[in-house]
């Protein structure tokens, strides 16, 4: 692989030198009304509403159309959104939202409690990929009156975790919409309908989605944006070329190829950078079909790990300055809760790999192949991309036959969670600010079947379950904390999944945008104060 290595090094060291932030004195400028904002959008799910989808292939379309009860400020603290204040009692079973008055519903009905009431229990708990381990406890919410929401737990509800969650686990629907129909097939779910500064227009499959400027939006002169178009482009050399060609202002989430990546970070035109994306650090990972009798052996899943030489793909196929050794669930990122301890961890060794396939009974065949599996990337960056490339290579000189499949969003979603016709997946897990939020759910057991993103993968460990639900549960920092620490040996001394390596999304912009970044979950939010100048 010779050649490709030289051409990764290259794209990693053009981008560590090309990567910049937003300037400062940009914020002094007096915002300007109107324009157009085109964004890249790489990846379709085929559902638009936050309510039922974490993803930010659809935060970044139902962002902007619905909102969440709480968000997050510049400094990544929580912030009122549809919720002006909160309290918790003191045994964290009770907490209490007082709601923003005088918002409305794209379609002019008043938002209310009882929209929170109905998308808390029919959404959240029920449907919502990481809101169903979230709201695990969830046993109620009253509404006394049209403008408090109180939510009953069965075991306490930690409200910092509750806060940390909601900003992605939050948006709210509106239950006259939704009421007395089926949830998952509802229209609203590819045409949305919000409270946020911008409404649907229109949703072609393939082209684009545009939403438009909403009049009655609550924050007062705002949006500034006449409106909002996302052109679908799977292609990334002609997403880029868009850019280069000023048809598309943004493109998130390391969505364009590492080469064009770096060549727009030389570009006096555009910006490229990690900030905006503090709030969804990520890490790549490989994930196991436990159904599969060769991978529920343990033995088999350590090996693959030793195969696989994780500094040298780092070094030669990433940018070594974004990017780093993975070491488990929670990334090196989380302050609060990354473990102060070793944890057990599985560092290239070729030949440990074969000793492990030889004592679990796998030994070499016709063409000293000892067993085949299939290996299914998700289709989100070209990372994802390459390490499929890489896997294949190097379980190949240990004797694995690996054949890989690839598909698009919805086909990736499909056969991973709902059909569960894989062997081996790799992709991306994105950590939001608490292991409860989107992390603990990969490995617990439980959640809805088709549930994107959580533990799809036959994993039946009830000691793991308890670790979590004690940490879920725990009212006390300390505590909590060492509960996580365990939450990670565990699931790294079972490898029950692997996080080889440990990211920061990047995102080009246009340096016409102003507003932008501004966030620690920017693509995610609702862009109420983006402004392009002249």
């Amino acid at each position: 692989m010779e050649l490709t290595r030289r051409a990764a090094m290259l794209t990693s060291a053009a981008i560590a030198a090309s990567v910049n932030l937003p300037e400062a004195a940009l914020a002094q400028e007096t915002p300007r009304r109107g324009g157009v904002m085109t964004v890249h959008f790489a990846t379709e799910q085929r559902i638009l509403n936050p309510s039922l989808q974490a993803s930010t292939g659809v935060y970044i379309v139902g962002g902007k159309i619905q909102e969440p009860l709480v968000d997050l400020d510049a400094a990544g603290n929580p912030a009122p959104c549809l919720a002006e204040s909160w309290e918790s009692s003191a045994d964290g079973l009770t907490i209490t939202f007082k709601l923003r008055q005088g918002v409305t519903w794209h379609d002019g009905r008043p938002f209310t409690s009882a929209d929170v009431q109905f998308t808390a229990m029919e959404m959240w708990k029920k449907i919502l990929n990481y809101g169903t381990a979230v709201q695990l406890f969830l046993e109620a919410v009253e509404t006394p009156d049209a403008y408090t929401a109180v939510f009953k737990y069965s075991k306490p509800m930690p409200l910092g975790l509750l806060l940390r969650a909601l900003p992605d686990l939050g948006y709210v629907s509106p239950k006259h919409i939704y009421e007395g129909t089926d949830i998952r097939q509802n229209p609203a779910n590819t045409a949305p309908i919000g409270t946020g500064p911008f409404k649907f227009v229109q949703y072609e499959r393939g082209q684009f989605i545009i939403a438009e400027r909403n009049p009655n939006y609550w924050r007062p002169n705002l949006p500034y944006l006449d409106r909002v178009v996302w052109r679908v482009i799977s292609d990334r050399s002609a997403a880029a070329a868009q850019m280069e060609a000023g048809q598309i202002l943004y493109s998130p989430f390391s969505s364009l190829a590492l080469s064009d990546l770096a060549r727009l970070g030389r570009d006096p035109r555009f910006e490229v950078t990690t900030k905006g994306n503090e709030g969804n650090p990520r890490t790549n990972t490989l994930e196991f079909n436990f159904r599969n009798p060769i991978l529920a052996d343990i033995r088999v899943r350590k090996a693959l790990a030793h195969a696989i030489n994780i500094p040298f793909f780092i070094e030669n196929f990433l940018s070594p300055e974004y990017a780093k050794l993975g070491t488990g669930p929670i990334p090196s990122v989380s302050t609060d809760f990354y473990p102060t301890t070793p944890m057990p961890q599985y560092p290239y060794d070729k030949a440990a790999a074969i000793r492990l396939l030889t004592e679990a009974g796998h030994r070499p065949g016709a063409g000293g192949v000892r067993f085949t599996l299939r290996l299914t990337p998700a289709p989100w960056g070209e990372d994802i991309g390459l390490f499929s490339t890489f896997i294949q290579q190097s379980l190949g000189e240990v004797g694995i036959r690996v054949e890989i499949v690839r598909l698009d969003a919805a086909g990736f979603l499909r056969t991973v969670y709902n059909d569960w016709n894989f062997d081996l997946a790799t992709g991306w897990h994105q950590y939001r600010n608490d292991p409860a939020v989107s992390t603990t759910v990969w490995y617990r057991t439980g959640s809805p079947r088709g549930a994107p993103w959580t533990n799809q993968y036959g994993v039946a460990d009830a000691e793991m379950d308890a670790i979590i639900d004690s940490a879920a549960t725990e009212l006390d920092p300390v505590r909590r904390k060492a509960r996580y620490a365990d939450f990670v040996r565990r699931g790294n001394s079972e490898l029950l999944l692997w996080n080889p390596v440990e990211q920061l999304f990047l995102s080009a912009f246009s340096r016409k945008l102003r507003n932008h970044a501004n966030t620690p979950r920017w693509g995610s939010s609702s862009w109420h104060d983006l402004w392009i100048a002249p």
